[in-house]
């Protein structure tokens, strides 16, 4: 119960919702409940003489709406006979059904309304809150799980919160409005035949008992199959490549058969409960016939034919309720699994967080310092005692070995992860003491892996700055030699680039993310392998436009080719997650060591 209220929680504020709800679900209730007395008058009316409707006359309690109702019948048959009765008969159901219809709507209605915002908000928190995780987290999580528990789980959650909310309520209280109904006409026969409820209840605990258990495995497999869809679908080339169509199809086949039997379990379970618990109801109406029947035939004053038919008619409503509640608990396994998973991604906290009192970086003036900087992947030591300074201005080209470390230091920059021991300062402010934006702020970043947002191209471009003028957006997209291809694109600056901008060749992608950077205009360039997908022609050009960025800017370069880095100010060799040489270009040509024999096989990669 305790992740029910949790989940509960999102629904607030639920007064503004349950109030109206509870108020028309009572009187949707009273007028469902009083359509089924009303039948005991109307068959009076139809099947009795005057002398019988007057024989069934009694004193009716100022509350005994029911009795004073059939005493005004009966006197109208008497005095003004039949037909007369029979339209007021039909006038008080008709009005009636209407009335209990009118607030049923209304309160399906306040319903639905309290459905959709707990589903705002479950969505929105989930949604924010894994934005605000750090980059870590994403590696090692499957994106198939994360998009499983916001789409899926989240929806399984609001439906369950709001059904077993509305059962809780209402199915209850429609129950007691029947037994007090059976009560009214007969406390022994009632007495009796509400023993199927408890018998019904403790049938249908048994049987869906194992249904939580069956409903995490199924959520789990749901996740699975979301993440062969979203590999299958980024890595379409390459299944294709290697004729590796039919794998790919029956991996997930095996993952889907598995889900589908695992819901087809389920789902027997769940079926099973109703038609146990009618079952148990009609086994109990049958036995209500023939003694009631009998008494009734017998001629017992206990209650008249006319009430008797009622009771049978309001009894045989009694076991929709406790079907009601009977399913709720079996749809709530599946609902409190699937809100464990969504807490459990609401309960992750980010490790990047800015600690209490952090101040905002308003300038960069001096440099970014590493000391002494060691980093981990859980137990994989990837960086060893890192001491660099990057002054202001400077260009700073990190090359190496693939595997070396060179990503991983570019990532502690912008603050992506922190070290796990040692220091990183800008202008000798710890890391840790400023705000993680505003640290953020101060950098462009222009990553190996050129992403591109499907949307258009101005806006990609602009994704820096929303606020860009077009002006603004064009200039930056020349300095990147990106204008000549865009304006001879379909849009020009409004085409549409595509998922992850697959309709663009591999160095236009490249050369808007460059724009990108250029427009954000920060003191500080990250740039991991930038131009690694140009062509010789095209970063000739856009490397000339980065030399003259970068003039005035801090600049950190990974590249393996030797035009990007030979004018580096200075160049860093990263080997093993150490520093093994440092020094300009010249200087580590003349050393002959790691740098030099780097240069001669030109296998400067990440």
């Amino acid at each position: 119960m305790k992740t029910y209220f949790r989940l509960l929680s999102f629904a607030k504020p639920i007064e503004k919702f349950a109030i109206p709800y509870v108020i028309a679900t009572l009187l949707a209730i009273f007028f469902n409940t009083f359509n089924f007395t009303l039948l005991a008058p109307l068959l009076d009316t139809l099947f009795f003489d005057k002398n019988a409707s007057t024989g069934v006359m009694k004193v009716a309690g100022q509350w005994d709406l029911l009795a004073q109702f059939k005493n005004y019948i009966n006197q109208t048959v008497i005095t003004l006979g039949k037909p007369e009765a029979l339209k007021i008969v039909c006038a008080v159901i008709f009005v009636s059904v209407v009335l209990a219809n009118f607030f049923r709507y209304l309160s399906q209605r306040f319903m639905e309304d309290l459905r959709v915002h707990t589903l705002l908000n479950l969505r929105r928190t989930v949604f924010s809150n894994v934005m605000n995780l750090h980059i870590g987290f994403f590696n090692n999580e499957k994106k198939g799980d994360i998009i499983s528990k916001v789409s899926s789980d989240v929806q399984v959650v609001q439906f369950t919160v709001t059904n077993t909310l509305q059962v809780v309520f209402k199915e209850p209280v429609q129950l007691l409005f029947y037994v007090f109904v059976l009560f009214s006409i007969s406390v022994k026969l009632t007495l009796f035949s509400l023993l199927v409820i408890p018998v019904s209840g403790f049938i249908i605990s048994r049987i869906v008992k194992r249904l939580k258990e069956q409903a995490t495995a199924a959520h789990e497999s749901f996740a699975k199959m979301i993440g062969f869809l979203d590999e299958a679908l980024s890595g379409i080339k390459i299944i294709k490549a290697f004729n590796s169509t039919e794998r790919i199809k029956d991996k997930f086949d095996a993952e889907n058969q598995f889900y589908s039997n695992l819901n087809r379990k389920m789902v027997r379970r769940q079926q099973l409960a109703s038609p146990v618990s009618q079952t148990l109801g009609i086994m109990v109406v049958v036995i209500i016939v023939l003694y009631g029947g009998g008494l009734v035939i017998s001629g017992s004053k206990e209650f008249t034919a006319s009430d008797f038919i009622m009771y049978i008619a309001v009894f045989s409503q009694v076991m929709q309720p406790v079907k009601a509640i009977s399913d709720s608990f079996s749809g709530i396994h599946s609902g409190i699994s699937a809100g464990e998973r969504v807490l459990a991604l609401i309960d992750t906290k980010p490790e990047m967080v800015n600690k209490p009192g952090a101040i905002e970086l308003k300038e960069f003036n001096h440099s970014v310092s590493f000391e002494r900087v060691s980093f981990s992947y859980k137990e994989t030591p990837v960086l060893k005692d890192i001491t660099l300074e990057i002054p202001k201005g400077k260009t700073v080209a990190l090359v190496g070995p693939s595997g070396g470390g060179k990503s991983t230091l570019m990532d502690l920059i912008p603050r992506f992860h922190d070290p796990k021991s040692g220091v990183i300062k800008i202008d000798g402010i710890n890391y840790t003491d400023l705000t993680v934006e505003s640290i953020r702020a101060k950098m462009g970043i222009v990553n190996q892996e050129s992403f591109l947002f499907n949307d258009t191209i101005f806006n990609n471009i602009a994704f820096a700055n929303p606020e860009a003028s077009e002006a603004e957006v064009v200039h930056a997209a020349k300095i990147a030699n990106a204008h000549e291809f865009i304006v001879q694109t379909a849009d020009g600056y409004q085409t549409f680039v595509g998922d992850r901008g697959g309709r663009l060749s591999g160095g236009q992608r490249q050369r808007i993310c460059i724009a990108r950077a250029v427009l954000a205009n920060p003191p500080i360039m990250l740039l991991d392998e930038a131009t690694s997908a140009l062509d010789t022609e095209s970063e000739r050009l856009v490397q000339d436009a980065l030399n003259k960025l970068l003039k005035n800017r801090t600049s950190i370069v990974i590249a393996h080719r030797l035009s990007t880095i030979q004018n580096a100010d200075l160049i860093v060799v990263i080997d093993k997650g150490a520093i093994v040489e440092r020094g300009s270009h010249q200087e580590l040509i003349q050393q002959k060591g790691l740098y030099n024999k780097l240069i001669e096989l030109q296998t400067f990669n990440d």
